[in-house]
């Protein structure tokens, strides 16, 4: 099927719950495997500053040991930059990251920051580690986000998650897809990730200027009930069918 959507699956909090006790189970590396199986098409892992889940070894152990390429998130940090380019996985995802929150909460500020991350974009991509800005759906900072030189922005998704009403949905709904349309039209590749449901995803994955999601939280959740396998497996289902429908849509 042209015009795919692919899946990144967040192993993040299977290192959650491996670290609320301690020693070596659930194994986030078995995770990223099953995630393979089941139909991901890229693992993100968040090594954060205060290693709260995903610790150095186990982005070593991702790096080994699968087969489908790895996205790391990282902080705008030297430090971060440093283990990205140490271990050198195929795309590299800055993110904001405050250590009080519970998870990553909003875009990225470009506007501040602009030297030290078009400095840091630089260093990786000289390693052929290719770069994307976590980002809030801002025509003004996907402009600045291709200033600075990155190739990839990742849309926030959160707020149109967290929504209450239908006007807000709809309200956040649009702004997404203005966003990802303007992206792609100024030669940026768009993904999106946030909070994405089996219930919220199918109107993101309907957006054709988006090419990946990238979801964790949700699929560890629910592989609780389900397995992770039936899990990974319907959200890649649910992708596949919304983005079918925009095809069939276009070709009527």
């Amino acid at each position: 099927m042209k015009n795919i959507i692919r899946l990144g699956v967040n192993i993040d909090h299977v290192a959650t719950i491996r670290n609320a006790r301690g020693g070596a189970f659930p194994d986030p590396l078995r995770a990223a495997i099953i995630a393979e199986k089941a139909g991901a098409n890229s693992i993100t892992a968040h090594l954060r500053e205060d290693r709260r889940h995903i610790s150095d070894s186990d982005i070593a152990n991702l790096i080994k040991n699968i087969s489908i390429p790895l996205n790391l998130e990282i902080a705008a940090t030297e430090e971060m930059v440093e283990i990205a380019l140490r271990f050198q996985p195929k795309s590299t995802c800055i993110v904001p990251e405050k250590r009080e929150e519970r998870t990553t909460e909003g875009g990225l500020d470009l506007f501040n920051r602009t030297k030290r991350l078009r400095l840091y974009v630089d260093e990786l991509s000289k390693k052929n580690i290719r770069v994307s800005f976590f980002v809030e759906p801002e025509l003004h900072t996907i402009d600045m986000a291709k200033d600075i030189g990155v190739p990839v922005v990742e849309l926030h998704t959160g707020s149109y998650c967290d929504a209450k009403n239908k006007e807000k949905v709809k309200q956040h709904l649009n702004q997404i897809e203005v966003a990802a349309k303007h992206a792609t039209s100024i030669g940026l590749e768009c993904h999106a990730g946030h909070g994405l449901t089996f219930d919220s995803v199918p109107q993101i994955a309907s957006i054709s200027s988006i090419t990946e999601l990238n979801i964790g939280h949700f699929l560890i959740g629910e592989a609780i009930f389900s397995g992770l396998t039936p899990a990974i497996k319907k959200m890649r289902s649910i992708m596949d069918e919304s983005r079918k429908k925009i095809i069939e849509k276009k070709y009527k």
